[in-house]
């Protein structure tokens, strides 16, 4: 289903948490003595020090060459079908094994897919993840069947230097989300160290991410989450200002904490997407057949009372791109915002709305882009979601504005425009922290 009302797979607030948390677990994988590997029962953390081991540059060739390192990846890509639609993720991770084959180590990729529910699901497998890495790679990428057990241990244990596996989807297991030890050791098990390079699941405490750190030692990051923390952490703790936020996707309730912390770290905040009919609402106005949280429209009013209060700017569309049907071949019109007719649904911002946003964005020194504005997989409802894009790549291309990118939903956005290449940052894991 289309990104507006499905949402971004990962949103603004998965980076709030993860350069936090990020942080919190690279002091963890520092703080193991500098000759401890393989499978460790404990977990004794010990002071963090400077010249720990942060990232897998400080690793010596002899920490590296022979071992088998598992590799904390985020391959989590859009999918049409068996297609992979947007291989940014995929493409991001290879820096980080390209160079561990290149010091002679065994790699094992992990990652998951999409939420899979009860056990394995063939269209969550990481098959065509496992087949555009080999390209990208040139050499074969050897899939799993699974991802903990013997034949998983035989693959790893036959495996030469150089070598790269990927291990089956970790979320077919409900342990993976859980973290429960009897299935992290397992995950565990075949490798002597542990390279987290998944920025955009790395707040998350699950099995693959901060389980294995409690097993394997050392534990260090690799390039990508490295490069992800320092630049975010930079650009949103440190931003020049003004700076403002763009948030689109299905759901306020989603993006409520988010959009509460953004308010107090922001002067503008954007809003586009499917919940900008619960602010509509909010505000009394009928919005047709158009997508509605009816238990946050109170937390909408909430959420504008609170902007007014701190003399922030919150942007609703002015005018809507609306259609007789969810299909890209439904009849369409536009309309004031608060003229939406019955019988019909807002799909897209129209263009008096691009409009205002570019005169909103037009002094701000640093933007932060989470979620579309519209179904712009459908030709009749991407002008919206292209039009800030282009917004956005030329304050960073005229002005000197940091853009950041993040969110599986609006990179692709970007890249699909061919502007991907003129914003500031490209970001893997979603928006970007603004609780620091």
């Amino acid at each position: 289903m289309p990104s507006l009302w499905k949402g971004d797979t990962t949103n603004i607030e998965q980076i709030l948490d993860t350069i936090i948390l990020s942080k919190h677990f690279i002091l963890i994988f520092c703080n193991y003595h500098k000759d401890t590997f393989g499978v460790r029962q404990g977990f004794a953390p010990a002071t963090f020090e400077l010249e720990a081991k942060k990232s897998i540059s400080d690793l010596s060739d002899d920490e590296l060459k022979g071992k088998k390192v598992l590799v904390r990846c985020d391959v989590n890509v859009p999918l049409d079908g068996k297609k992979i639609t947007d291989d940014t993720r995929i493409r991001s991770s290879i820096p980080t094994i390209e160079y561990l084959k290149s010091k002679g180590a065994i790699v094992t990729v992990c990652s998951h897919l999409g939420r899979p529910k009860d056990g394995p699901e063939d269209k969550f497998s990481l098959g065509p993840c496992a087949e555009r890495m080999s390209e990208l790679l040139d050499q074969t990428v050897t899939l799993a069947p699974d991802c903990i057990g013997e034949e998983v241990a035989k693959i790893v244990g036959d495996a030469k230097e150089g070598d790269v596996i990927m291990l089956e989807n970790t979320r077919f297991y409900k342990e993976e989300t859980k973290n429960e030890p009897e299935f992290v050791e397992k995950l565990a098990a075949p490798f002597d160290l542990f390279v987290n390079d998944a920025f955009g699941t790395a707040h998350r405490a699950h099995a693959s991410t901060e389980g294995v750190t409690k097993f394997l030692s050392p534990a260090v990051s690799g390039f990508l989450l490295a490069k992800e923390l320092e630049y975010l952490d930079g650009a949103v703790s440190n931003g020049a200002t003004p700076m403002a936020a763009i948030v689109g996707g299905s759901k306020v309730s989603s993006k409520i904490t988010v959009l509460d912390a953004l308010l107090d770290k922001c002067d503008k905040i954007i809003i586009g997407g499917g919940m900008v009919f619960t602010f509509l609402k909010a505000k009394g106005l009928n919005v047709g057949t158009s997508l509605v949280e009816d238990d946050f429209v109170e937390t909408a009013k909430e959420v504008m009372a609170k902007a007014e209060k701190l003399g922030k700017e919150i942007l609703l569309p002015s005018d809507i791109v609306v259609a007789d049907s969810f299909s890209p071949d439904a009849e369409t019109q536009i309309v004031a915002a608060d003229a939406i007719p019955d019988g019909w649904m807002g799909l897209d911002n129209g263009p008096d709305t691009t409009k205002e946003q570019k005169e909103a964005l037009s002094d701000c020194k640093t933007v932060i882009m989470n979620g579309p504005m519209g179904v712009f997989e459908f030709e009749k409802f991407n002008k919206g979601t292209f039009g800030i894009v282009d917004i956005l790549a030329d304050l960073t291309k005229e002005n000197g504005a940091i853009t950041i990118i993040g969110g599986g939903d609006s990179v692709a956005a970007c890249e699909q425009s061919g502007r991907a290449g003129e914003m500031s940052h490209i970001s893997t894991g979603g928006g970007a922290s603004l609780e620091l």
